[in-house]
């Protein structure tokens, strides 16, 4: 039985040698988690779209750089930096700030699972849309670690690499746009999980 880890092998190895059919595959497989990396960077749809699709195309450039390990976080990090150079540039160019970027501006996000009710799906759009809200208000800097460290798994010594600044850096970014986001959430509280709520109440003075 061939295993879904040397099917995906099978793919790189065949795009590798210029098999653009298994280099599509690969989009596939990966193009939800890329959306979904870059919406929470970008802030917004047609960004998050644009900066995907031109991630998918940097990687089908540079499958050569590939020398194994985990294909998912190699692409992955395509995305981030990509993302990161687009938001680079319009710092510098000021055509845009991230309080900009509000999910009112976007179009729904990913969709739920088809096994939830009709009131789990609302209430999962409306929490992710809140989430997205409390991510957006966090500087540049510490929404990027929060995205790669939350969203994409990255750990310290990756994300310290990724983004040019010192491990206990990276760790204080973190905490500080974790606390936010927290924060945050209270003015959501009751479309959080019950246990979540709890917590949240337990901690209140």
């Amino acid at each position: 039985m061939v295993s879904m880890v040397d099917d995906e092998q099978f793919l790189i190895t065949a795009a590798q040698r210029g098999d653009l059919d298994s280099f599509n595959a690969l989009v596939l497989k990966y193009q939800n988690a890329a959306f979904t990396l870059a919406y929470r960077i970008m802030g917004e749809t047609s960004s998050a779209n644009d900066a995907a699709q031109e991630a998918m195309i940097t990687a089908y450039r540079r499958l050569s750089t590939f020398r194994g390990g985990s294909f998912k976080a190699w692409l992955m990090r395509i995305v981030t930096n990509r993302c990161y150079d687009e938001l680079r540039k319009r710092k510098r160019q000021r055509q845009t700030t991230f309080s900009d970027l509000t999910p009112e501006d976007a179009d729904e996000p990913p969709l739920a699972d088809e096994t939830d009710t009709p009131e789990e799906i609302v209430q999962s759009r409306e929490l992710q849309r809140a989430v997205q809200r409390c991510i957006d208000r966090l500087n540049p800097d510490q929404k990027l670690v929060l995205v790669l460290c939350d969203i994409d798994g990255l750990d310290y010594d990756e994300i310290s690499g990724q983004v040019g600044a010192a491990l206990g850096t990276v760790k204080s970014r973190l905490s500080r746009a974790r606390a936010s986001v927290r924060d945050c959430l209270t003015s959501v509280r009751e479309l959080l999980p019950a246990a979540y709520r709890l917590i949240s109440e337990q901690t209140e003075p």
